[in-house]
């Protein structure tokens, strides 16, 4: 089932974007996601957040600003099991054009965003971490 975000639901949200992070991206320094916990913590009651919840436990969740998707994260326990593309599908569903970055380097996520009809635009450097990342749009 996938929902909406609840106050009630940061801890664990969180917990899975710190963990997801770390493991997909282990060419950028831990401490760097550990870092960037309080702040992104404090940002989700202003993102458009949905979680993919199973018997009332969060496995993923997917944050948008407006028409960018600033991620989409599932429990390390539960990737690849279709619950990300699940959460890309429902945000598809009530949006005309969807951004994206994403880091070169995550060639399993550039791999699934290219599946899922996305398109590059430009590589350009995240200037926070010094790594390619890929700006990519899908249009309906």
């Amino acid at each position: 089932m996938i929902r909406r975000f609840e106050v009630s639901d940061t801890d664990k949200v969180m917990d899975i974007w710190l963990k997801a992070n770390i493991k997909a991206h282990d060419f950028i320094p831990a401490g760097y996601w550990k870092g960037n916990y309080d702040p992104v913590k404090n940002m989700l009651p202003d993102a458009t957040v949905f979680v993919y919840a199973d018997n009332n436990e969060i496995k993923g969740f997917i944050g948008l600003k407006e028409h960018y998707i600033a991620g989409i994260f599932i429990d390390t326990n539960n990737q690849s099991k279709g619950m990300g593309k699940e959460l890309l599908d429902y945000v598809k569903k009530h949006n005309t054009e969807l951004f994206l970055r994403v880091y070169k380097k995550n060639v399993r996520a550039v791999k699934f965003y290219l599946r899922e009809d996305f398109s590059v635009l430009k590589e350009q450097v995240d200037e926070n971490t010094g790594e390619v990342e890929l700006v990519m749009r899908w249009v309906k």
